[in-house]
């Protein structure tokens, strides 16, 4: 976090943007956590109130030449209009994907498993907004939600 940090400082000192996109999906983005969910293998952690922002790959390439195009400055987070917790994300995609619900464990047995990081982003991520970018870069993407994306990508 410490290197990310300074490499996103030394951008905007020399007068750059950082762009900061949410979880990617699309074309091959997450096809090993589909996987993993139709097998079951991707459960709810605790009551799974974490927040995801996600972001279609199309709609962070679109983000991106835009702000390249325009010269931008400063940070723009690139994520759709709809932070969700994985509480609903998560098992949307599972019906997307034409799995069966996701299993639900407790924290302590997700920590085992899986580790602190899983946990906590299961459990206390926390979503972020795209207005800067839109307003800024008159960016607005094609999939507004996941909802519409998961569909899509998994439609095929």
């Amino acid at each position: 976090m410490l290197a990310l940090r300074h490499l996103e400082d030394a951008v905007l000192a020399a007068g750059g943007a950082a762009l900061r996109y949410g979880a990617f999906y699309g074309p091959g983005a997450i096809d090993d956590q589909v996987e993993l969910v139709r097998k079951r293998q991707y459960p709810l952690v605790g009551r799974a109130t974490g927040y995801s922002s996600w972001i279609h790959l199309d709609d962070a390439a679109s983000a991106t030449v835009l702000a390249v195009e325009q010269k931008a400055r400063g940070v723009f987070n690139i994520v759709d209009d709809e932070p969700a917790p994985a509480a609903e994300w998560l098992p949307y995609l599972a019906e997307c994907a034409g799995a069966k619900r996701p299993l639900r464990v407790p924290v302590w047995l997700a920590r085992l498993l899986a580790g602190e990081q899983a946990v906590v982003v299961m459990t206390q991520g926390r979503g972020f907004s795209n207005a800067k970018a839109k307003r800024e870069l008159g960016w607005e993407p094609r999939y507004p939600s996941w909802r519409q994306g998961f569909k899509a990508a998994l439609a095929g």
